[in-house]
């Protein structure tokens, strides 16, 4: 087995300018590495069957989780059970670079939330 970085793994884009990376891509574990410019956020939206843990590895996030906003910063992670509303942004000046880890995996588990902003969608 060889070691797994951005510089190797399988890269895409979504939303305005952000970035993904595919860690780790298997049915039951999904490590996502994501990059989000400063004031870009992803559409709120919750999973039916994926637990996901967000842990920030630099800069600022901003979690809402169910109307609870958290504001997560370098070496502080957040956990969102299936079925709670959640949308990450990023409000600050300056990268932020985060882990999502989700188990099972959420591509295809996801539901997007009525009353989020079309300009947020991911």
């Amino acid at each position: 087995m060889s070691p797994v970085s951005r510089a190797n793994a399988e890269h895409y884009a979504w939303g305005r300018g952000c970035d993904g990376w595919h860690l780790l891509k298997q049915d039951g574990l999904s490590v996502i590495e994501e990059r989000m410019p400063p004031d870009t956020a992803e559409v709120r939206h919750y999973h039916v069957q994926a637990r996901q843990f967000f842990y920030v590895l630099a800069g600022r996030a901003e979690l809402e989780v169910e109307g609870v906003l958290s504001v997560l910063g370098a070496g502080e992670g957040l956990h969102v059970e299936p079925g709670q509303a959640h949308r990450m942004r990023n409000g600050s000046k300056a990268d932020t670079r985060f882990l999502v880890i989700s188990s099972p995996r959420a591509h295809g588990d996801r539901v997007t939330v009525p009353w989020a902003a079309p300009e947020d969608e991911r």
